[in-house]
């Protein structure tokens, strides 16, 4: 009988919530042979995308700052019906506050952006540590 080596075969499905073009390419180059990713442009579609994609989501990337609603208030709607989904949101505001907004809205954790490799990486292995890289 043969053997099946989960690690290697396990894709979790990543919501991403990022409004700019550059910034999506770049979290797909670093997860996206891992991971499976759909995409969203603002908080609205990523509330959308949660909602048609229940119990499936391993975790979201979200985005703080985009257009329509923003990735707080995403977070928080999200929150109301999953409170267990690791959610890491991203800024390009590395302030104390900003940080200490993103954890009350619930946030699993927060990444400053530009993104990095390690970074995204150590961070969804921590929360996914079945995602072998």
């Amino acid at each position: 009988m043969e053997t099946v080596n989960l690690s290697e075969d396990y894709r979790p499905l990543i919501l991403v919530a990022e409004d700019d073009d550059s910034n999506f390419k770049l979290i797909k180059a670093i997860i996206g042979k891992k991971c499976e990713i759909l995409w969203a442009k603002n908080g609205e579609e990523m509330v959308t995308l949660f909602k048609d994609n229940r119990g499936k989501t391993a975790a979201i990337l979200m985005d703080i700052k985009m257009p329509i609603m923003n990735g707080l208030e995403a977070t928080k709607i999200i929150r109301e019906e999953e409170t267990e989904l690791p959610i890491i949101m991203q800024t390009a505001y590395a302030f104390t506050a900003d940080r200490e907004n993103a954890m009350a809205a619930g946030a699993s954790e927060v990444l400053v952006k530009p993104i990095t490799l390690s970074a995204l990486r150590t961070c969804l292995s921590r929360f996914l540590p079945q995602l072998q890289w």
